[in-house]
């Protein structure tokens, strides 16, 4: 069992806190032309399908930025069942060519809609033991709600267009195929 201690002993009855931020040129919730230009970090996507065991922190690490005060995660593992089956892992395959290219595109129409900074998306390969990550997927942006938005989009446009394959392993030693109900190709008959 874990617990959260807060303490307050750095506050005391005589600390005054500001009602409102002071107006100052450049206004924090627009970032200045001059600070990114100072900075002059370049965009990036950085994309990869991978045997490996995926890290959250590693992924989270390729997008921070000294001008994003916001980095957004979505984090797909596997679930120990479906439809009442005990799944023991997932395996997946992509047709890697497309696949890059489609994530690529992805990113294009993430950047077209909103203002964000970096872009990673890691997807698995292979057999994902349970509890395990298939896929990270992480935006940072100056603020919150473009980051948030921009993963959401990546998700659900990367279930609906990105050819990956998954196969569900279960324990009664049976496995079977399964489609993304989003993807475009799949028709329901």
């Amino acid at each position: 069992m874990s617990s959260l201690e807060i303490s307050s002993s750095c506050f005391n009855q005589e600390t005054k806190l500001p009602l409102s931020p002071p107006l100052v040129e450049g206004s924090a919730f627009e970032p200045s032309r001059r600070d990114t230009d100072e900075v002059g970090e370049k965009s990036k996507e950085i994309i990869k399908f991978t045997a490996e065991k995926l890290s959250v922190d590693e992924v989270s690490q390729l997008v921070i930025s000294p001008l994003c005060g916001a980095v957004s995660l979505f984090v797909g593992t596997t679930r120990n069942n479906f439809e009442g089956k005990k799944v023991i892992s997932l395996e997946y395959e992509a047709y890697l060519p497309m696949a890059e290219n489609e994530v690529r595109k992805i990113c294009s129409e993430i950047r077209q809609k909103w203002p964000v900074k970096h872009i990673a998306v890691f997807h698995r390969l292979g057999l994902v033991p349970v509890s395990e990550a298939s896929i990270i997927i992480a935006v940072s942006s100056a603020h919150r709600a473009a980051s948030i938005e921009a993963v959401n989009y990546a998700i659900d446009n990367l279930k609906a267009k990105v050819p990956i394959w998954k196969k569900e392993m279960y324990e009664e030693s049976s496995s079977s195929w399964k489609r993304n109900k989003e993807c475009f190709w799949a028709t329901s008959g």
